[in-house]
């Protein structure tokens, strides 16, 4: 369920698909999340697009994949083992398709790919792909409680590091 090809500005990096996005084959497909919202609120789209849309992003530079591609209900649902193998697997997409900026779409979903706990928003140095800027934000979740604003403030903050 990628859409990754050399050459993006971002590779938004989700911890797995949701049920809806593997039924639908569209990232950030459940109603109450919030992804495409804050995209377009942070100034990235010019209008707000729909999950269904996710493909016209890719050929604006803008990337889909997750940490574990099978899809549950919740993240917690996630086995050790799928992360060790999700870790890896990432990490080799970095490497072969070089986004400019890799956005950690959730702190657990870089703390899963880093080993790191503790970290801000934002750029993260060093990062574990030399070369690749290595950007946490918010999960969009509709469970996360952080108010939108703040959340396209983060968002926002990617714009410093695209050429």
């Amino acid at each position: 369920m990628d859409h990754v090809r050399e050459g993006l500005r971002i590779l938004f990096v989700g911890y797995n698909p949701s049920i809806r996005s593997s039924e639908t084959g569209h990232h950030y497909a459940n109603p109450t999340n919030k992804f495409y919202r804050i995209l377009h609120e942070a100034g990235f789209t010019s209008r707000l697009v729909k999950p269904e849309e996710d493909g016209e992003l890719l050929a604006m530079g803008f990337g889909f994949t997750n940490i574990v591609a099978r899809p549950t209900v919740a993240a917690a649902d996630i086995t050790p083992e799928e992360y060790r193998e999700g870790r890896r697997i990432l990490q080799e997409k970095l490497a072969l398709y070089r986004p400019q900026v890799a956005c950690f779409v959730g702190k657990g979903v870089y703390e899963q790919y880093s080993g790191r706990k503790g970290m801000g928003w934002g750029s993260q140095l060093p990062p574990v792909t030399p070369g690749i800027v290595e950007y946490v934000c918010p999960s969009s979740s509709g469970l996360v409680r952080m108010k939108l604003e703040e959340m396209v403030e983060i968002y926002k903050g990617i714009h410093v590091y695209l050429s």
